[in-house]
């Protein structure tokens, strides 16, 4: 027994890896929205559509991942996953040098697509590898290194892509056709190197996993609480599970909720009467949203030990609603520390509600897990509507869209704690 704990502690160690490679990934897209809203002169419901293409991908691509996955285990879906990963980063290269938003667009889809592969393949890997009594404990552990990575993403990012000021549209329209050129190499430099960086990144990982012996576990989800509906549903699908349906709406808002809010944060603090910040300086403060989540999760995975993740998830997602209805009626520092703020409530949102949702699907996890991820579309479909709100009635107390998605949240909390509390009675 203690050498199977140890072969299951080796690969949750090296698992880590992926939650934070594609951790950093997604934050990136933070810095590279108000980038490239200045560069395409975009309003905020186009550049939204960075978010859209790349959290699409989540609803396109998941359920297929999760077949996949079925058929060929987990670590072959990890290989593949990283190596869909690395060609959307080699799109990035072209889409700079072109001065392409639509190529831009088709790159984050790509992109996506492979860390969705890696997400339905690692997220219930995770989870059986091990107690099924402490899988969420153990899923918030390994989702800290996914903060950890979109803690450092924002603040490189920043530092790489937001350190040339761009210029205005009146600006650009002065330059003649040489200082044009340099300009634009400039900006495309900025967005290469970084991709082609992380591109190398991520094929050298999936030369890694190609030669690591992970322990082979069958795809059954924890069923501590519901063991005995497993056995009785054996035949239907995931469907059959209203915590699994319930679950995936809220993967879908607070994905979107947590997304969004991260989206608008370098222009939210660039507002006068909120920081009135440069791009470069609101983009580092983003780790620190991002930073909250990571803290969060390392004192969660202790703490949910003893607390009843139903419980714990009522609990943040009120706080975080709180907060987030402060920086919609505050302003100076208060609204800045209050959205700031939110990020440490997230930190145990996504991998409770995950685990929960997954709990005796027996034979269906992976396509739980499947239905889960393509949940994760909220991510696309909620930042785009904040966007069309921003555009109309500002982008301060567009912030009502994140507000209303916390509060589900705290309704889905307190249905898993009666439904399961019911269970074991």
């Amino acid at each position: 027994m203690a050498d199977q704990q140890n072969k299951y502690t080796g690969a949750l160690a090296v698992l880590t890896s992926l939650f934070f490679i594609w951790g950093f990934l997604t934050s990136l897209n933070d810095i590279l929205i108000p980038h490239l809203k200045a560069v395409f002169t975009l309003n905020y419901t186009q550049a939204m559509l960075v978010q859209f293409c790349f959290f699409a991908a989540y609803f396109v691509m998941s359920v297929p991942c999760g077949y996949l996955v079925d058929r060929v285990g987990y670590k072959p879906g990890i290989i593949v996953g990283l190596a869909v990963a690395g060609g959307g980063c080699l799109l990035f290269y072209p889409a700079a040098g072109l001065h392409s938003y639509p190529l831009f667009l088709t790159a984050f889809f790509v992109l996506a697509s492979g860390i969705t592969l890696l997400q339905v393949a690692a997220n219930p890997y995770v989870t059986v590898l091990g107690n099924p009594d402490t899988a969420s404990s153990r899923l918030t552990m390994t989702q800290a290194f996914n903060s950890l990575g979109t803690t450092l993403g924002p603040y490189f990012g920043s530092l790489l892509i937001l350190a040339t000021a761009v210029k205005t549209a009146d600006q650009i329209a002065g330059l003649d056709p040489e200082q044009l050129s340099v300009y634009q190499a400039a900006e495309a430099a900025a967005v290469q190197q970084p991709y082609l960086w992380l591109a190398a990144v991520l094929f050298g990982l999936a030369a890694v996993f190609s030669l690591l012996k992970l322990p082979s576990v069958s795809a059954t989800a924890p069923a501590s609480a519901q063991g005995d509906i497993t056995a009785t549903r054996a035949e239907q699908s995931a469907w059959h599970f209203p915590l699994l349906v319930l679950g995936a709406l809220a993967i879908f808002v607070y994905v979107g909720g947590e997304v969004a809010i991260g989206s608008f944060l370098v222009n939210f603090l660039g507002q006068a009467h909120i920081a009135g910040l440069a791009e470069q300086e609101a983009g580092k403060l983003v780790s620190f949203y991002w930073g909250g989540a990571m803290v969060g999760r390392f004192l969660g995975a202790v703490a949910m030990r003893k607390v009843h993740p139903g419980k714990a998830l009522i609990f943040n997602a009120l706080c975080a609603a709180g907060l987030v209805g402060v920086a919609m009626l505050a302003g100076g520092r208060v609204a800045t520390l209050a959205i700031l703020a939110v990020g440490l409530c997230n930190s145990i949102m996504f991998p409770t509600i995950f685990s929960l949702a997954l709990t005796g699907l027996g034979p269906h996890t992976g396509q739980g897990s499947g239905i889960l991820c393509s949940a994760i579309v909220g991510g696309a479909l909620i930042p785009l509507l904040q966007g069309w709100f921003a555009d109309r009635i500002g982008i301060q107390h567009a912030f009502f869209v994140p507000l209303l998605c916390y509060l589900y949240i705290a309704y889905y909390g307190s249905r898993c704690a009666r439904q399961l509390r019911f269970s074991n009675g």
